[in-house]
Formats: structure tokens, sequence, C-alpha cells
């Protein structure tokens, strides 16, 4: 297995997991420090539809408020949405994967007929009706983007823990009498590890633009809460007038989905040069 310096090194590496890396680093810089990066306070009052200039970089919105510092503000609420929700959906997952693959019989087959039965919903869909029924708000958002991605991460820990169960070195543990979980810790979660860790890159994009449909939709963060959602919501209206107030929360979106996938597909070709294209 990989040390976490090798992975990073090898990335750096490669132009699009350089890309990646500078890309997540700048979405980090501005969450950690909008405060000190915005111009105004993401709720500050002023003069409406301003046009972008010197004195409002991405000009205001509807109510007089500077887009730019919200869309800075933004970026800190979609990265704490999106890795907590991940990190639910990811630990639960993972632990119903090893269960599922590990022990199979009656235990892979319940788990993972609950896992169908999630899937059988799109995800987006599953994620409207969680938030209908827990709540508007950050925390409901992030439980139910986590409960989307428990189906996800749950395959993709059971296929690689069926595959490592094969492996000469696991089967040579269990016949000398080795325990459970010892097996599980030292000589099968290692093997979960690469794509576990794909998987995860992967789904923050995922977690980041679902974020972005609940808030679009009045469902997810609420106003007068940064969200890049609902900064678009809010422009729907105004577009003609102002375009200015939908594209650059529409352009952080797409930039922030764009560099979370190149990321984890580098991250995959790192991590796993066979499946490498």
């Amino acid at each position: 297995m990989r040390s976490f310096v090798e992975t990073i090194r090898s990335l750096w590496k490669d132009p699009m997991g350089k890309i990646g890396i500078i890309g997540i680093l700048l979405l980090i810089f501005m969450a950690l420090f909008a405060g000190q990066l915005a111009p105004y306070p993401y709720d500050a009052i002023g003069m409406k539809f301003q046009a972008p200039s010197g004195e409002h970089l991405f000009g205001t919105d509807k109510f007089g408020r500077d887009v730019f510092s919200r869309v800075l503000y933004g970026a800190g609420v979609s990265l704490e949405v999106g890795i907590i929700a991940v990190g639910i959906g990811a630990g639960f997952g993972y632990l119903l994967g090893l269960a599922a693959g590990y022990f199979e019989g009656w235990t892979d087959r319940v788990i993972m007929c609950l896992m169908d039965i999630l899937f059988a919903f799109p995800s987006i869909l599953l994620a409207i009706f969680i938030s209908a029924v827990l709540g508007k708000g950050i925390g409901p958002t992030m439980v139910a983007i986590g409960i989307v991605n428990i189906p996800v991460f749950c395959r993709t820990v059971r296929a690689a823990v069926i595959s490592a169960k094969g492996l000469e070195y696991v089967k040579n543990a269990q016949s000398v009498g080795v325990k459970t979980w010892p097996i599980l810790i030292r000589h099968i979660s290692p093997n979960v590890v690469a794509p576990f860790t794909v998987q995860a890159t992967l789904a923050l994009s995922g977690a980041i633009l679902t974020e972005a449909t609940l808030s679009f939709l009045g469902m997810g963060i609420q106003p007068p809460d940064p969200s890049w959602g609902s900064m678009l919501a809010e422009a729907r209206a105004n577009m003609v007038r102002s375009p200015w107030t939908a594209l650059f929360p529409l352009l952080f979106i797409v930039v922030t989905i764009l560099v979370f996938n190149i990321l984890g597909d580098a991250l995959r070709d790192v991590l796993d040069p066979k499946l490498k294209v």
C-alpha cells in the first residue's frame, strides 16, 4: 500500500493530478480565509444590481449584497457539506461493505438488498425525499446526501473485500486460526484503501452538486446563508437584467466539480495503474 507522501508525489508528477491538487488547495484557501478575503460581509446590503466593478468584483444581487463575498463564503459551505456528507456515507458504507463482503451468506443478502432498494431511487430524488422528511438547513442536507452515498461506498468496499479474500495470505491467516477482526484490519483493509479513496474523492463532487441542487430547489441551505445553489435560485428572475448574479455561482460550481473529478481520475491512475487508459 502506498504511503500518503508517495501518493502526493505521484499525483504531482501527473499534469492532471497537479491541476487537481492546486484546484483543491485554492478552494480550501477560499473556504478557510473567506472572512479575510471577502471585501464585505455576505449579508451586507447595499445598492441593488450593480454591475461588476472595482468596488464589487462580481457585482451585487437583488438585495445589494456583494456577489464576490457570497461566492467566497459559499465555498466554505459547499466544502463543509461535501466533506461531512461524504464522511457519513463513507463511514456507514465501509462498515456495511466490509460485513457484506467478508461474511457473505444471509448477511450479504440482507445488506445488499437494502442497498439495492436505495439504488432503485435516482440519487437526487432520494436526497429530496430525505430532506423533506428531515427538514431544511445544513444539518439535514448533510445527512440526506450522506445516506444517498452509502450504497456506492458499500458496493465499492464489498467488491474489494471479496477480491481480497481470495488472496493467498488471507487464506493462510484463516487456516491457522487468526480471528476475524485482525484479518479484516491487517490483511483485508489495506486492499480496500485504494478504491475507497478514489470513490471518496469522486463522491465529493457529487455531494457538492447535490447540495447546490437541493439549495436551488429551496430544500438545502436557507438564505441569507450563502450557498451557490441558493444564489442561483435567487438569480433566476433577474438573469436578463443582471446575468452576473447567476454566472459566477454557476462558474464556481462547474469548476469545483471539474477539479474534484480531475483529482479523482488522477488518483485512480496512481493507486491502480491497471485501470489507466
